[in-house]
């Protein structure tokens, strides 16, 4: 045997370089592209694109079809293009509810955020109590919508009500939400305040309890005030969790409905009609099928506008 014929053998043996052709037929198979295993996860997404489209999608272009159509029958219909947007945008009980919503919305943000996060820091961090004062907070999440607006509408009135019976006997206030204005709005506010500032104190309870210990260690060691440690180690913690909490507050409030419409139906006179009140009846109430589908959908487009910008901004002063 040759000195080459040594070297081939050695490599086929040893572990050297080996002849391709020499290969079994299993290693020269092609293997499977991965591009094609990808293709076949959509399958997995499949039923949840057709639920959105029945859901979401095709709902959507039906209001869009509607609000281009003056609707008098369902076989008798005029295309009127965009002329029911102008009459939204026109009118002057649009305007004011949108005022009305948006000045709504920045008291909740402005009540809510504050008094959920002094919330959270104030309950406890281990024992027993922990368990009790989670159940105890989320108590408002667990009751439906309109069953809160019917508990406040009777928890509040003048005459039957414990707290009207209260605020008009015990601190001498003349409270009556049915026929004040201002009345009706503070008690649509403190009902959601009531409602939904727990959720806002349990995600900024979840940020605390995600903070690691050595820093408040390291700030106890330093002597650093509760204020100090709130300011320097527990608020810039908690940035992300908050602007989660503002998008959902301002969200819900930006459209709330149930509440408002159980507690005063709106009134008195237009005082608590907001962007969704007004927009049932125009379509419920009126039947006005192509003014309310134009009028949803300039309020889907304002949502979906406002909420980018809160979180832009938010995310922005993060960095």
């Amino acid at each position: 045997m040759t000195t080459d014929q040594r070297t081939v053998a050695g490599s086929q043996v040893g572990g050297g370089v080996v002849d391709p052709a020499a290969a079994p037929a299993e290693s020269r198979e092609p293997r499977p592209d991965p591009r094609r295993r990808a293709n076949r996860a959509w399958l997995l997404v499949l039923p949840v694109v057709v639920s959105v489209a029945f859901t979401a999608v095709i709902p959507l272009m039906t209001v869009v079809n509607f609000s281009v159509q003056d609707v008098f029958s369902p076989d008798d219909r005029v295309f009127v293009g965009l002329d029911w947007f102008y009459e939204a945008v026109r009118r002057p009980e649009n305007r004011a509810a949108f005022v009305r919503t948006l000045l709504f919305s920045a008291q909740v943000l402005l009540v809510e955020i504050p008094l959920g996060v002094a919330i959270a820091v104030a309950m406890p961090r281990r024992g027993f109590w922990v368990s009790v004062a989670l159940v105890l907070v989320a108590l408002p999440l667990l009751i439906p919508w309109n069953v809160v607006g019917t508990i406040w509408q009777i928890f509040a009135r003048p005459d039957i009500g414990l707290g009207g019976w209260t605020v008009n006997n015990v601190f001498g206030v003349g409270y009556n939400y049915t026929l004040d204005s201002t009345d009706a709005w503070v008690t649509i506010l403190v009902m959601d305040v009531w409602h939904w500032t727990p959720l806002v104190a349990l995600l900024a309870y979840a940020g605390l309890r995600s903070i690691p210990q050595p820093y408040f260690q390291a700030a106890q060691i330093d002597g650093a005030s509760a204020w100090a440690t709130f300011r320097h180690i527990q608020l810039p913690r908690l940035r992300g969790v908050l602007t989660i909490a503002i998008l959902l507050r301002f969200m819900d409030s930006f459209m709330i409905y149930t509440e408002p419409f159980v507690v005063t139906g709106g009134g008195p006179g237009n005082a608590t009609t907001f962007l969704s009140i007004l927009l049932s009846k125009i379509a419920v109430g009126q039947f006005d099928v192509g003014p309310a589908g134009a009028f949803s959908l300039i309020y889907f487009l304002i949502v979906q506008i406002l909420c980018y910008v809160f979180f832009t901004a938010l995310t922005r002063s993060g960095r």
